[in-house]
């Protein structure tokens, strides 16, 4: 499988974390198999080695399996490929991981009695390693990075300041080895805006973007693109904001679907772990609110993609 023959593509997801730790064969299969390609994103040090790793590791290995008629030939044969094509990786540091915090077991892993959660160690930014991860061809963008100031706990402002300084470190990587960010960002618009605009660089990705029509224009000046996830698949919630109106400004080629698994599953699986495979409904949920069809949204989206990954 090759990015022309993509069905689907899910720009944004977790399939490397220790929520799919027993069965991530079989859940990157099931997706590329459904024609998604994907980028498994990591959040620090580890799980971005571990999507570097799980690119390279299904390299190899045919999408379609093999299967013979009685006349001895060979079915579906044309449709033979790789996982290769299909799986890509982003490294980087979440802003949540450059101090001490809660942590998802989903993300990190925990033993039994941490299964609830546990406190991380913190991450100083180490541009040489991530420098070295990102050389290799299948990163096709640096993070998830950004700033996130949703749940601080201590010294705000020198929290806030770590922040800032991994942020600013990762949109340099962007810049020396020429591929796009993939933004993080939680109650810090501003200052993001702020930080791309005076560091300069690539534009990149708004990932799960849940913003104001006025922001997203800022974003689109600056030649962002943005993902939407499973949550634009739910009944709006009276005190969150509707990502609907946005969607409907942001044009079509500006567009990208995520699954960010295992996280935000779309509604007919809301609930349940995530998985790539479902990134149909956030793209049936795009061509809704866009007023056209599936089939037109998904190849925009991976044209869209093409573009911005260098894929």
């Amino acid at each position: 499988m090759t990015p022309d023959t993509f069905r689907y593509f899910d720009a944004h997801t977790h399939a490397h974390f220790s929520a799919f730790k027993d069965d991530y064969r079989e859940v990157i299969r099931r997706a590329l198999d459904a024609g998604v390609g994907l980028i498994n994103v990591g959040t620090q040090k580890d799980t971005s080695r571990r999507a570097v790793e799980v690119a390279h590791e299904f390299e190899s290995e045919p999408v379609y399996p093999h299967t013979r008629a009685r006349n001895g030939n060979t079915i579906g044969a044309e449709r033979r490929s790789s996982f290769g094509a299909g799986v890509y990786a982003a490294v980087g540091l979440h802003p949540i991981h450059t101090s001490k915090s809660y942590h998802d077991p989903q993300e990190l892993g925990a033993s039994p009695s941490t299964s609830s959660g546990f406190i991380s160690r913190d991450e100083e930014f180490d541009f040489e390693y991530y420098k070295k991860l990102a050389r290799d061809p299948k990163v096709v963008a640096i993070g998830e990075c950004g700033l996130d100031y949703y749940r601080f706990e201590g010294d705000v402002e020198e929290l806030k300041k770590k922040q800032k300084k991994a942020f600013e470190m990762q949109i340099e990587l962007s810049k020396e080895t020429a591929k796009p960010l993939m933004i993080h960002c939680r109650d810090a618009f501003r200052d993001t805006l702020d930080i791309l605009k005076a560091v300069g660089g690539r534009a990149g990705v708004a990932h799960s973007f849940v913003r104001t029509v006025d922001e997203a224009r800022e974003l689109l000046d600056l030649g962002f693109y943005f993902t939407f996830a499973g949550n634009i698949t739910f009944k709006p919630r009276a005190d969150k904001p509707s990502a609907d109106e946005v969607i409907r400004f942001i044009p079509a080629d500006r567009l990208l679907s995520e699954t960010d698994a295992p996280y935000l599953a779309p509604a007919p699986y809301r609930g349940k772990r995530n998985e790539p495979a479902y990134i149909i409904e956030v793209v049936k949920r795009l061509a809704e609110l866009k007023g056209i069809t599936v089939d037109e949204m998904a190849a925009q989206i991976i044209e869209n993609a093409k573009r911005i990954f260098g894929i």
